[in-house]
């Protein structure tokens, strides 16, 4: 061959085969696809709700619609709420809606102001659906829990803490309580504790004939305040204060209330002598004479559910729990009542695992549904047509979930969800159809209408463009694992592998852990996050939920009582000694790093494993557990008064002299949640014992560090700052 041609074609070769390597070469996930472009955002259904007649339901779609489906056939039949036939510029894009109880008007909710992590004030409209007219329930003003009677004829609300109800006829507007007043008196609303700690979303229920409305009413004026300074660009910076009770102080006094709406009269409900203890829920027991009360100690190792007559005021016990421990947070379906008003359903661990129970309303056991270790998660509800009772539970693993009915009377046991990972549902009025939604490590969320056995009918939703899309980068995978500690605990955990991964290469590992009672970090499920991105630069991510976590029955879960962090930061040190024997690690360069409680356990291990752990980042962490909230912290570990050693031997705050590593604060000015001060706190102990460390504050940012550009600039500097220390 000519050697020019020869060479001419040599370079061609080249040429092409490189071009081929470009082309077949994937992108890196950055720090902007996480957090700027949203690259790996998934597609959900958004504000599903099912109709009556159980054979339809509606959808909030992209453009604002509210569009009515055929569960069988997935034909849309009406289109219930299109906000661009409407001249109203605060309707184009709105947040939420809610159907009323007979289906002829929508509650539409927009223009909100976020209060704390659940509550807000909006502008709330009522849309009739067959007029098609619209009205504002209050003109000119932000107001609380707008909520349909189930008639639909009036709408009680909350404004500057009294209750009001708006009578959609007349259009009068009563005043139900005069007293409310802020960081004194709330009626109708959750205080800040029993919103974050109980999940309560609203003190007012309606009862099923429209003719009453039961409400809480919250005395915090003996609650301690907490001072929290709001910069927000102000010459002179706003001081905000709240009611925050604190581990052992004052808690708010919670009394039961119930409004007659012809009468005008309201009756107190009997819920005991006791003024320190919680209402965490009420309920209409499909009865309008009756009201249940739930009704904790202090300690919350006792439930009561009381049914109270509220007509005169007077209750008895229904059910009586107690329990060594602690009792878990009761839920808005923790009980159940059924549609013929014989009996009730709930969940207790009373067998060591969570299992569901049939009482009937004499209070007596009718029997239990549900056993074994496989722990109930939710209960969705009882088909009373079919006796079937469907539920969420742990799927062999606290790694995955399924969907599951028992039949109340012969106790067969059906698994719905095909699928192996993480699955959930929302079931339609009759039980005849659910939409499902499943995810697991390779599987980004799936939703598909099933059928009550569990058949597919159809698919809805399954990610397709995102699939698309990742197919084009190059994604570390989550390979899980399990490990026996040297106390002999087995534990659970995935790894995350850097790319082009080499067992003949030493790795630099970040731990990263959530830990706290109950939770669950390592899951069967779809994730492309920071996990990934740092897998991608070269660093071995490493997870594992330690005792003290959920899905492993109560005993496992329970046995931190008293001494949160000591048998958790046992775990996570007994992690890091485990992955320093493992010959692809690095041994001199692993750190851990968390969020919350995560961050709690980050600077705990620190200090406790100062010879194991190279650096740690803690974010928003609780520091002592005197600084955090009475609900949650005495659930786990009791009164302060009755266990000083428990709140004090695994404070971090009282470790500070055994830093050796690298450690990095992070906090927003503005966190109601776990107070800046925990932080400020700690940095004083760190100061005065001569520890040098990093930090870095959010100003007037919530317990979530969020707003703007701030969760780029918090990952962009905890990527820095672990390329620099470890």
């Amino acid at each position: 061959m000519n050697r020019v041609i020869k060479s001419t074609f040599i370079s061609l070769l080249i040429f092409i085969l490189s071009a081929s390597s470009v082309s077949a070469q994937k992108s890196k996930i950055s720090l902007d696809d996480l957090f700027r472009n949203y690259t790996f955002s998934e597609k959900r259904i958004n504000g599903i709700t099912s109709m009556n007649d159980g054979e339809s339901y509606t959808v909030l779609e992209e453009d604002g619609k509210i569009v009515k489906y055929d569960y069988s056939s997935g034909k849309q039949l009406s289109i219930l709420f299109d906000p661009s036939t409407l001249n109203n510029e605060s309707l184009k894009r709105f947040e939420e809606y809610r159907l009323s109880d007979d289906e002829s008007k929508m509650m539409i909710t927009t223009n909100i102001s976020r209060i704390y992590r659940h509550s807000y004030k909006a502008t709330f409209y009522v849309y009739d659906i067959k007029s098609k007219t619209l009205e504002c329930v209050v003109e000119g003003d932000q107001i609380m829990l707008a909520t349909f009677s189930p008639d639909a004829k009036c709408v009680s609300f909350v404004r500057d803490n009294n209750i009001f109800i708006k009578d959609l006829t007349t259009k009068e507007v009563k005043q139900v309580t005069t007293d409310g007043l802020y960081n004194s008196i709330i009626n109708g609303a959750p205080d800040w504790v029993y919103e974050e700690e109980f999940s309560l979303l609203t003190g007012m229920q309606w009862s099923p004939d429209s003719k009453k409305l039961a409400f809480l009413r919250f005395d915090e004026s003996e609650v301690m305040q907490f001072n929290m300074t709001k910069f927000q660009n102000n010459l002179y910076p706003e001081n905000y204060t709240f009611k925050y009770p604190k581990a052992g102080e004052k808690n708010s006094i919670v009394t039961v209330h119930v409004y007659d709406v012809e009468s005008s009269k309201t009756m107190k409900m009997n819920v005991g002598s006791l003024t320190d203890q919680y209402i965490p829920r009420i309920q209409w027991p499909n009865n309008s004479n009756q009201l249940s009360i739930i009704r904790l100690n202090r300690l919350q190792n006792k439930m009561d559910i009381l049914l109270a007559d509220v007509n005169s005021g007077e209750s008895k016990p229904l059910y009586t729990e107690e329990n060594k421990y602690y009792l878990p947070e009761p839920t808005d379906n923790l009980i159940s009542f059924t549609e013929d008003g014989k009996s009730f359903i709930i969940t207790s661990e009373k067998s060591g695992y969570n299992q569901i129970y049939l009482y009937g309303m004499d209070g007596k056991l009718i029997k239990q549904l549900t056993d074994g270790v496989n722990e109930v998660i939710e209960v969705y509800g009882y088909d009373i047509k079919n006796k079937k009772v469907f539920f969420k539970a742990f799927d062999q693993t606290p790694m995955r979930s399924a969907i599951y009915s028992v039949n109340a009377e012969n106790l067969e046991l059906n698994k719905l969800s095909p699928n192996t990972g993480n699955n959930d549902a929302e079931f339609s009025k009759t039980f005849k159809y659910f939409i499902l939604s499943f995810t697991n490590t390779a599987t980004p969320n799936l939703f598909t209408l099933n059928n009550e056995k569990g058949k597919l009918i159809r698919i809805l939703e399954d990610n397709s463009q995102l699939k698309s899309k990742v197919s084009g980068y190059d994604i570390p995978t989550k390979d899980f694992f399990s490990f026996r500690t040297s106390e002999g605990s087995m534990l659970n955990g995935y790894m995350i592998k850097p790319l082009n991964f080499n067992p003949a290469k030493k790795y630099p590992v970040l731990m990263t852990q959530y830990s706290g009672p109950g939770s669950i970090s390592v899951k069967d499920a779809w994730e492309i996050g920071w996990d990934q991105y740092l897998a991608s630069i070269g660093y071995m991510v490493v997870c594992v939920d330690g005792r003290g976590t959920g899905g492993r029955g109560e005993a496992f879960r329970k046995m931190t009582y008293g001494q949160l962090g000591y048998y958790e930061s046992i775990d996570q040190i007994e992690t890091a000694k485990h992955l320093q024997s493992l010959n692809y690690i690095d041994p001199a360069r692993i750190g851990i790093w968390g969020w919350s409680y995560g961050g709690y356990m980050s600077s705990l291990c620190l200090f406790k494993g100062a010879d194991v752990f190279r650096m740690a980042i803690a974010v928003a962490p609780v520091t002592n557990w005197r600084y955090y909230d009475s609900v949650y912290t005495e659930r786990f570990m009791g009164l302060p008064q009755d266990n000083p050693l428990g709140y004090d031997n695994n404070s971090p705050i009282n470790h500070v002299e055994k830093l050796k590593g690298k450690l990095l604060i992070v906090h927003g000015t503005g966190d109601d949640n776990v107070h800046l001060q925990n932080s400020i706190e700690m940095i004083e102990k760190l100061v005065q014992a001569n520890k040098q460390f990093d930090m870095m504050y959010y100003p007037d940012k919530n317990h979530g560090i969020y707003g703007g550009n701030t969760t780029f600039h918090l990952f962009t500097k905890l990527t820095n700052y672990v390329k620099e220390n470890l």
